[in-house]
C-alpha cells in the first residue's frame, strides 16, 4: 500500500479534511510520429473506427441525456497516485502521448498522503524517542525528556503539501493534463467526467485507459459499533496521543503503527487471530518479531477470538481528540477492554466504486480486484489496471514500476512492445521496531516449490554492536536475526529474510544481488564491511 489512491481511495491528510482520492492494461498500440518537434517522441493513433464509433454514439443521443464529448486523448489514467503517475509520466514525458490524469482527491495517492511518507516520518519520530532513552546506556544524562507530538504532525503535514505540489508540477512540466474530477466508464474508450468543482459533466475518450485507483482500508461493518474505530487513514489525523490504543490486525500496517505508538509511550494492545503476526512472512520473522514486541511492551493478545461489539462510553466527546474518547471493546469470549482509540487494520479493498465497471463487463477476481495478465491488460481491450486495485504486490514502488513498463509498451519503440513487470523477487521492508527486510521465497515456500531435499537454509542470530553497552537483560531483548534460503546444487539464493536495526537500508542492495541470481558462493566471496550487521550475510556458515 502501497500502505493505493482517487474518489476512490478514502483519504484524509489534515484534521479538517476528509475526502476521496483517485490513485494508481490488451494490445500495444501502433506508434506514429508526433507533431512534437522531438523526433524521438511517439504517440498512438486511435483507429478511424474508434473515432467514428464515438462520434456516432454521440450524435445518436440527445444532449439532454448525454454529456457532450469534448476532448480526445491518446491515454487516460484514472488515479493520481504512485502507479497512475508512473504510467502517465512515462507515456507523456518520454513518448509525447497526449495524456490526462483524472483524480478527485489530493495528488500523490495513498503513499504520499496516508501511507508510506507520513508513516516513515512518524516511524522516525518514534525511533528518535527510542534513541534518546538508550542514551543513558552510553553515559548520557538526559533527565526527563518530553516531546510535542502536535508540532511534529504539523511539520509532517506541511512536508506532505510540498510533495502534493511537486506531483502536480512534474505532471505539468511533462504535458499531462490534471482533471480534478471523478470518472465513470460509459464504454471501454469513453468516460463521463464529473468535475469536482460542480461544473457540467462531460465526456472524454482515449484508445488506452488505465485504472490505477488504489485501495481503501476497511472496517468490519457487521460488528456493532465498528464505526467508532478508525483506520490507517484517520490515524494520520491524530495530533494528541491517546493513553491507551487497541489495534486489530496482524499485517504490516497494524504491526508498524502499533510499534510506533508503543515506542512513544502509548499503552498499546494488538489483537491477532493467530499465535504470531506477519503470517505471510518467513516463520523466523513471525516468531522473532512477535516475541520482541511483547518484550518491548506491546500487549499482544494472541489467538484473539474476535470482537463482538464496540460501545462508545462518552458520545459527547471530541471525536478528533483521542484523549477524550472512551471505547469499550467487547470480545466474543466476553472479555472487555476500555481504550481511548481503536484502529482496524484488517485489510484493504480495491477502489472500484463509481467507476462503472459493470458497463464494461470487466473480469474481476473473487475479492473484487481487477483481473489482469502479466502486461496489465484487463479482460477488456484497451483497458488496463495496475497497483493496489489489482491486488498485485501492494507496494508503491511496484505500482510505479508497473506503470512505467505499461507506458513503455503502449507508446514506446518497437523493442519495448513486450515490456512487463516481473513480480518475482520484489524486496520489501516492514518499518516495525526493529525493521524487517525480505525478498524472495520463505523457507516453507521454497520447500513446497523445490522439495525439502533441494533446500538449504543458513541462519544467524546475534546482538548488534549498538547494544554492547546495554545491560545483558536489555541486550537480549534486541535481537538481530538473518536467514538465507538457497537451493541446491549451486546454492542459488531464492530467499533473504533479515530483522534488526538498519535492515531497511540494507535490504535494497541485497535485493539487487538476489534479483541477479547470486549464490551463497557469491556472498562468501564478497569482502565484509566491518563492523556492521550486514557483514553477517557474507560470512554465514
Amino acid at each position: 500500500m502501497s500502505f493505493g489512491a482517487g474518489r476512490y481511495l478514502k483519504h484524509i491528510s489534515a484534521p479538517s479534511l476528509r475526502h476521496t482520492l483517485s490513485s494508481s492494461s490488451n494490445l500495444a498500440s501502433k506508434a506514429t510520429l508526433s507533431s512534437d518537434p522531438s523526433p524521438t517522441r511517439l504517440v498512438s493513433s486511435p483507429g478511424p473506427a474508434l473515432r467514428l464509433g464515438g462520434l456516432s454514439r454521440h450524435l445518436s443521443s440527445s444532449s439532454s441525456k448525454m454529456a457532450p464529448v469534448t476532448k480526445q486523448y491518446d491515454y487516460i489514467v484514472i488515479g493520481g497516485g504512485s502507479g497512475g503517475s508512473g504510467a502517465a509520466r512515462r507515456a507523456s514525458g518520454w513518448y509525447g502521448a497526449k495524456t490526462a490524469i483524472i483524480d478527485a482527491g489530493i495528488s500523490g495517492g495513498c503513499c504520499v498522503n496516508v501511507g508510506c511518507v507520513p508513516k516513515k516520518m512518524t516511524w522516525n519520530f518514534a525511533s528518535i524517542n527510542e534513541a534518546i532513552k538508550a542514551g543513558k546506556h552510553y553515559g548520557y544524562t538526559t533527565g526527563e525528556v518530553s516531546f510535542d507530538f502536535k508540532s511534529f504532525v504539523e511539520k509532517r503535514d506541511a512536508r506532505i503539501k510540498v510533495l502534493n505540489g511537486a506531483y502536480e508540477s512534474n505532471w505539468a512540466k511533462e504535458g499531462i493534463e490534471l482533471i480534478h474530477a471523478t470518472a465513470t466508464f460509459v464504454s471501454a474508450h469513453e468516460l463521463e467526467i464529473k468535475p469536482k468543482d460542480g461544473s457540467e459533466a462531460y465526456r472524454i475518450t482515449a484508445p488506452h485507459i488505465t485504472i490505477a485507483t488504489g485501495s481503501f482500508p476497511t472496517k468490519p461493518e457487521k460488528i456493532p459499533g465498528s464505526q467508532y474505530g478508525i483506520t490507517s487513514d484517520e490515524y494520520f489525523l491524530i495530533k494528541h496521543l491517546p493513553k491507551k490504543m487497541v489495534f486489530v490486525g496482524a499485517g504490516y500496517i497494524a504491526v508498524e503503527l502499533a510499534g510506533v505508538m508503543n515506542a512513544i509511550g502509548v499503552e498499546t494492545h494488538l489483537f491477532i487471530r493467530g499465535n504470531t503476526f506477519l503470517r505471510k512472512f518467513d516463520p523466523m520473522i513471525q516468531e522473532t518479531l512477535t516475541k520482541h514486541y511483547e518484550e518491548a511492551g506491546v500487549i499482544v493478545h494472541r489467538n484473539h477470538p474476535g470482537i463482538k461489539e464496540v460501545i462508545q462510553l462518552n458520545p459527547g466527546a471530541d471525536e478528533s481528540d483521542p484523549r477524550e474518547k472512551q471505547l469499550k471493546i467487547i470480545s466474543n469470549d466476553g472479555s472487555e477492554i476500555v481504550a481511548n482509540e481503536l484502529l482496524w487494520a484488517i485489510g484493504r479493498s480495491p477502489e472500484t466504486r463509481g467507476l462503472g465497471l459493470e458497463n464494461l463487463d470487466i473480469k474481476l477476481q473473487k475479492n473484487g480486484h481487477i483481473a489482469v495478465d502479466k502486461y496489465q491488460n484487463s479482460s477488456v481491450e484497451g483497458v488496463y489496471a495496475l497497483g493496489d486495485v489489482t491486488g498485485q504486490a501492494e507496494l508503491t514502488p511496484v505500482a510505479i514500476a508497473a506503470g512505467r513498463q505499461l507506458g513503455n509498451r503502449l507508446f514506446g519503440p518497437p523493442e519495448l512492445k513486450e515490456s512487463f513487470l516481473n513480480y518475482d523477487l520484489i524486496p520489501s521492508v516492514v518499518f516495525s521496531h526493529p525493521e524487517v527486510g525480505t525478498t524472495g521465497l520463505t523457507e516453507p515456500q521454497a520447500i513446497e516449490k523445490y522439495g525439502k531435499d533441494k533446500v538449504k537454509v543458513y541462519n544467524t542470530k546475534f546482538s548488534a554492536m549498538y547494544y554492547d553497552v546495554f545491560p545483558p537483560e536489555e541486550k537480549k531483548k534486541n535481537p538481530t536475526q538473518f536467514k538465507l534460503v538457497t537451493i541446491l546444487p549451486d546454492e542459488k539464493i531464492v530467499g533473504l529474510h533479515i530483522l534488526g536495526d538498519g535492515v531497511g537500508e540494507m535490504t535494497q542492495g541485497f535485493g539487487v544481488a538476489v534479483k541477479m541470481g547470486a549464490t551463497k558462493k557469491d556472498f562468501d566471496s564478497t569482502v565484509a564491511i566491518h563492523p556492521t550487521s550486514a557483514e553477517e550475510l557474507v560470512t554465514l556458515r
